[in-house]
């Protein structure tokens, strides 16, 4: 199907549009005209035929100077001098014809004709005469036709002369969008870091250009993450199944030296290893689809802090750390999500923490229904410039990796994936010795 989807020319569009509308506009002027033209001769008309008619009604109204007929038909002769568009017929109210008077005819003649009658005075005696007056208006027809005709060929030329200016001025106008595609047409993936130039480009397109720049730099760093993603991957994944392949080698190698036990052991701690990262990773790749925290009502959690301090209570003693939890918070949560949260900070501030300081737990409730999660340490202060990269995915301040074999660098991106299912964000400071991670989330 999308195959047979053929695309419309955004400047064949433009231009049959502005052809279309210049040919209406000026069809629509041309109309105005044409009718402003008719009703000025028909009220021309009008007004010849009112003006004969007052004189007519002059010449029939008193009788006394019409002794006979040939008076009032010679009196008629003269009016009509000169008037050789006009057309008269005057009746008796018995039909009887007192006064004829026709212009030659021929079948293109059209006459615009005004009827009435006339009382006409003679002593004390009056008789009413029928008359018809006729007015030739050919000429003003013929005029019309040929004005109507001329302003039909000044539309059509017009909506044509305006049409090919109109693609010329479209073609000129959309070189700038041919400019950008040419640009856009240049980008690959080896050279994401090129932007697109909007310096001379119209304001109307300057919003989509830093649009665009917006999303080359967006895709960038979606780029480069996951090319420092695949070989991080690669570099965790390699270790185990080194390990893994070392083992079994020289287990077949030295069978009768070998304790089986000690190989299937270590053999199954890298293999938890391994489930380890593709759990996470599978986590991590669900959150970024877009799969939102199963949230039910929390009313307590300190209480759901106190449950991960005892999970980490050896780990805890070992690294000869005390810790506490300071505030409380309730909502509704994915308590389970949360604890996984808790946990993976609790354990990067063991880590990191100095021996025998505090581990603190903070729950920060704000008026903006948000929770403020975070749990602080102390111990050598971060680099600034390393900070916005805590929860990137295999990330570690560390360049030696150390903890390697404990930890393969998914836990604070996870808090920060929780944090987003939350609607919130993953937040850290690190000032004077003292580390602060956790995370800002809403409460519902």
């Amino acid at each position: 199907m999308k195959a047979l989807i053929q695309h419309r020319s955004l400047r064949q569009r433009l231009s049959w549009w502005l052809a279309l509308q210049s040919f209406a506009g000026l069809c629509l002027v041309c109309l105005a005209v044409y009718l402003v033209t008719e009703f000025n001769f028909r009220d021309r008309q009008e007004e010849t035929l009112a003006q004969k008619e007052n004189v007519i009604r002059h010449l029939l109204a008193d009788g006394k100077e019409h002794r006979n007929s040939e008076d009032l038909a010679h009196k008629l002769d003269d009016f009509l001098v000169g008037h050789g568009d006009l057309s008269l017929e005057v009746t008796q109210a018995d039909g009887v014809v007192l006064y004829a008077h026709a212009r030659n005819q021929n079948a293109k003649t059209v006459w615009r004709q005004r009827q009435f009658e006339v009382e006409q005075v003679a002593g004390s005696a009056s008789k009413s005469l029928r008359v018809r007056l006729s007015l030739d208006i050919q000429t003003d027809n013929q005029l019309l036709h040929r004005l109507a005709v001329t302003l039909l060929v000044a539309a059509i030329g017009g909506a044509v002369v305006v049409s090919l200016g109109g693609f010329s001025l479209v073609n000129l106008g959309l070189a700038p969008v041919r400019r950008l595609a040419s640009q856009t047409r240049a980008l690959s993936a080896g050279n994401l870091h090129h932007r697109l130039d909007g310096g001379e480009q119209p304001l109307e397109l300057v919003p989509l250009i830093d649009q665009f720049n917006a999303l080359l730099a967006r895709i960038e760093k979606a780029y480069s993450q996951m090319e420092g993603f695949n070989a991080d991957v690669a570099h965790e994944l390699c270790t185990p199944l080194a390990t893994l392949i070392a083992n079994n080698e020289l287990a077949l190698r030295r069978p009768e030296q070998t304790d089986m036990r000690e190989v299937l052991a270590s053999n199954l701690e890298e293999l938890h290893r391994l489930t380890g990262i593709v759990n996470d990773m599978l986590f991590l790749s669900q959150a970024d689809r877009g799969v939102g925290a199963r949230r039910a009502p929390v009313a307590s959690l300190a209480a759901v802090a106190a449950d991960v301090l005892d999970y980490h209570e050896a780990a805890l003693a070992e690294a000869s750390l005390t810790a506490k939890v300071v505030g409380d918070a309730h909502g509704a949560f994915d308590a389970p999500l949360l604890r996984r949260a808790l946990s993976n900070l609790l354990g990067n501030a063991t880590r990191y923490a100095k021996n025998d300081s505090i581990v603190q737990i903070t729950f920060k409730p704000s008026d903006e229904d948000r929770v403020l999660i975070s749990v602080a340490n102390y111990g050598d202060t971060i680099d600034p410039e390393i900070l916005p990269h805590l929860f990137d995915r295999f990330f570690r301040g560390d360049p030696a990796r150390s903890h390697g074999q404990s930890n393969h660098g998914l836990g604070l991106a996870i808090v920060g994936a929780i944090a987003r299912m939350h609607q919130g964000e993953p937040v850290a400071w690190s000032e004077n010795g003292v580390t602060i991670v956790g995370m800002e989330i809403r409460a519902l």
